[in-house]
Parts: C-alpha cells; structure tokens; sequence
C-alpha cells in the first residue's frame, strides 16, 4: 500500500530556451511531467493559468510518483536508469543549447535526524556532464 506522504523524491529538470520541449522527450525518450515554453503562459499546480509567461523554458520528470522511499538513493538511480545516464553527448549538448540540468531534492528532515543520501557516483557523474544535485531541505 502507498503511503501518503513521502519525506523524500527528486525532480530531474533541463532549463534553457533554444529547443523545444519535443526536443529534449525524443533525445531521453521520456514523456516529461512537466513542460514549460519560454514566454506562454503555463498552467499552475492550482489548475489556473499564469498571468504571466514563463521566463526560462523548462523540461522535467520527478520521482515521486513512481518510487516508494523516504530514502534519495532510489529515487535518484530510478531517475538515471530512466533517462540512461550518463550519455556521452550530453554535455556538448548542454553547453550548445545554454541549457542548466539539475537534479532538485525534496529531503524532509522535520526531526532533525536525518541525512541526506546522495550516492558518490550519481553526485561524480553529474557533475562531469555539467549538471548539479541540489537538496532543498525542509525542517
């Protein structure tokens, strides 16, 4: 049975704003959760439409849905294993396209208790394809 509240899930996002949304789907081969074109208006998580277009093109898929931990680890190797990182041509990708990648984690760490479990090589291959691992930690 799922739980209702996850303490932990990761957002994998490519910002930039020379190609499509379409562009980076056929290049992972992955449906997004979420895509924004610079200048449209968006829909928000309320349901309503932006008053104002986006600022920064935006392609990503999350975790949450699809692995069950309060741990980052799995969530984070399910993240790579679905978008078969590392690829070789990414970071000449990246820097043609001004792209920013980044993986963006949700940590709940409301007792205080708990540490952040970034694997070394997920962090290593990251950051050589000119990504970053971010951990947003709520207290």
């Amino acid at each position: 049975m799922k739980s209702p509240y996850q303490r932990a899930h990761v957002s994998f996002c490519i910002y930039q704003d020379v190609e499509p949304p379409e562009f980076w789907t056929n290049y992972f081969g992955v449906e997004p959760d979420t895509q924004i074109v610079k200048g449209q208006l968006r829909v928000m998580p309320s349901g309503r439409t932006s008053r104002f277009p986006a600022r920064v093109g935006l392609w990503g898929i999350g975790s949450k849905e699809y692995v069950q931990s309060d741990l980052l680890s799995p969530h984070l190797r399910y993240l790579v294993e679905r978008l078969a990182l590392p690829r070789a041509g990414l970071p000449e990708l990246l820097k043609r396209t001004g792209a920013q990648m980044r993986f963006f984690c949700y940590w709940d760490n409301e007792a205080g208790d708990r540490v952040p479990d970034v694997p070394d090589d997920i962090r290593i291959m990251v950051e050589a394809m000119g990504g970053t691992v971010e951990i947003d930690e709520h207290r």
